[in-house]
């Protein structure tokens, strides 16, 4: 989907946001990518280094923005994720930063719970399952962090939209899957690597 150097641009791009958000600076003046002006999702990640440790992640599974734009209200929000205190200027230089670009979301057509598990790929697609008001989504990344098989990626992603994790098997909700190419410091500060996932 992407290029190296368009993945590159993407966490480049983050980092600078999230540096002027977090030193009150004013918002830098960049230069994106033309795929950038496209209506895309994305995530931004900020992860505790080296210990890997989550310290932010908020983003737009759905195509609303140009990705540009979407980028930028995903790393703004980011440094204020309200799982946890606002982020640092100390801790800048101890943060690594990652962007997940992402296909549309694709609802999964199925007749049983045996047929969905077969139609979700841990380590390919990410999950969004929905049912009332709760939503709940994950990353491609988070059943291959914690090493899930695909009846519990389901479950998490139940969990996430405060639902019980058996809801999945209980029908009545809507599951969606989608696809994201990574992109990642592998220091902070450091060179930008696309991650591939086992």
């Amino acid at each position: 989907m992407f290029s190296d150097k368009e993945g590159e641009a993407a966490v480049k791009a983050a980092r600078k946001i999230i540096e002027a958000k977090v030193k009150g600076d004013n918002y830098p003046n960049l230069r994106y990518p033309d795929r950038f002006e496209k209506e895309m999702g994305v995530f931004v990640t900020i992860n505790r280094h080296p210990s890997g440790d989550l310290r932010g992640c908020i983003g737009y599974p759905e195509p609303v923005f140009k990705l540009k734009e979407a980028l930028r209200k995903a790393a703004e929000s980011a440094t204020d994720d309200p799982r946890f205190p606002s982020l640092s200027e100390e801790e800048l230089d101890r943060v690594v930063i990652e962007v997940t670009l992402l296909t549309p979301p694709d609802e999964i057509d199925y007749k049983n719970t045996t047929e969905l598990v077969e139609k979700v790929t841990c380590g390919i697609d990410g999950l969004i399952i929905s049912k009332g008001p709760y939503k709940g989504l994950l990353l491609p990344q988070v059943p291959v962090e914690n090493n899930w098989n695909e009846e519990e990626f389901l479950s998490h992603t139940c969990m996430k939209a405060g639902l019980p994790p058996n809801t999945w098997q209980e029908g009545g909700c809507k599951i969606e899957k989608f696809q994201g190419e990574i992109f990642a410091e592998k220091n902070p500060h450091g060179i930008i690597i696309k991650k591939e996932l086992d």
